[in-house]
């Protein structure tokens, strides 16, 4: 399975450390590397972005992004047609969002997670399933929405 992964510099160690200890069971794991290559300086929406093109391209199923609190991440990605981005802190939050809320692109905030956590929130959030139904109609309600 093609994952984007993305994050800014304070992101940098933990996507590392993702690309290295997360590999998927079922699946594999291929993951498509946005940036940033560094911990030094670097803007976020650059990388949010270039994940969010891989999905919508099709290069990618599904994203991660990371960054210092994971708000920003979140909001620059939730601009795309098509992208459900949910800022998850913990395994059961990351669970709930891909159950309930179909998201597509999880975000971690890294400066609020250590490593192993990081590694946690994405397992579960892979592991997990959207449960449709009145779910679903919750979904159709925000892609009704014309502003």
């Amino acid at each position: 399975m093609n994952i984007a992964i993305g994050s800014d510099h304070r992101g940098f160690s933990t996507k590392a450390y993702l690309k290295q200890y997360v590999v998927g069971t079922d699946d594999p794991i291929a993951w498509i590397d946005v940036g940033a290559d560094s911990d030094e300086r670097s803007d976020y929406p650059v990388f949010a972005e270039a994940a969010c093109r891989s999905i919508m391209q099709g290069k990618a199923k599904m994203g991660v992004l990371i960054c210092g609190s994971g708000v920003g991440m979140a909001v620059m990605a939730n601009r795309f047609p098509g992208i459900y981005a949910g800022v998850a802190w913990n395994a059961q939050v990351a669970q709930h969002g891909r159950e309930n809320d179909n998201i597509n692109v999880l975000v971690i905030p890294s400066d609020y997670v250590s490593h192993e956590q990081a590694a946690a929130i994405v397992n579960a959030w892979l592991s997990s399933k959207f449960k449709g139904g009145r779910y679903q109609e919750r979904i159709d309600m925000i892609n009704a929405l014309k502003i």
